[in-house]
């Protein structure tokens, strides 16, 4: 099966410094096959036969025992990407009205997480918050449209409070990873 590996919190700021080679090496090493990183930020694409839960555990302990630190990972099957990317619950209106609030910056992003979210939870973090961005739910993901840089949302803080093991990936990268898998 083809799968993403996406990492969290690794070369950010000059911390947890990998270089995707290595990170390659430590997955190829790992039994898996025809793995390909994208950019620095703890992306991989491979192929496997190991179940999620079974790969998680190996990729988990080799990571620790090969740099030295944890890094939250979180795995997504290409079926899973596809998905994502078809329900996507956002309109190309209001993406058009967040691009043309800032046309110099990405706007679109997704919050992988270990688990599916919950309706309160969204609520929660939605209450009280005004602005243009948006927060939508799916299956084990969050969709974040910001009007401005995500740096500047007040959404997409509160968000990641809230699901502090998240990690996040622009449209681009999401779009990008399931090509890659597409053509492994």
């Amino acid at each position: 099966m083809k799968y993403a590996a996406l990492f969290r919190g690794i070369n950010v700021g000059g911390k947890n410094v990998v270089r995707m080679a290595d990170l390659e090496q430590l997955l190829f090493h790992s039994g898996l096959s025809k793995v390909r990183t994208y950019i620095q930020s703890g992306n991989a694409v491979f192929e496997t036969a190991l179940a999620e839960a079974d790969l998680l555990d190996k990729i988990k302990a080799g990571f620790l025992d090969r740099f030295g630190f944890e890094s939250n990972v979180l795995i997504r099957s290409m079926d899973e990407i596809r998905v994502l990317i078809e329900q996507l619950p956002i309109t190309s209106a209001e993406i058009a009205e967040a691009q043309a609030a800032d046309p110099q910056v990405e706007h679109l992003y997704v919050y992988f997480l270990g688990a599916p979210p919950e309706q309160v939870q969204i609520d929660t973090i939605c209450r009280e918050y005004i602005g243009p961005d948006t927060l939508r739910m799916g299956k084990r993901e969050l969709y974040l449209l910001c009007h401005q840089s995500i740096r500047k949302s007040q959404l997409a803080a509160r968000a990641s409070k809230a699901f502090d093991s998240a990690t996040v990936r622009n449209w681009k990268t999401v779009n990008k990873l399931y090509d890659m898998m597409v053509n492994l």
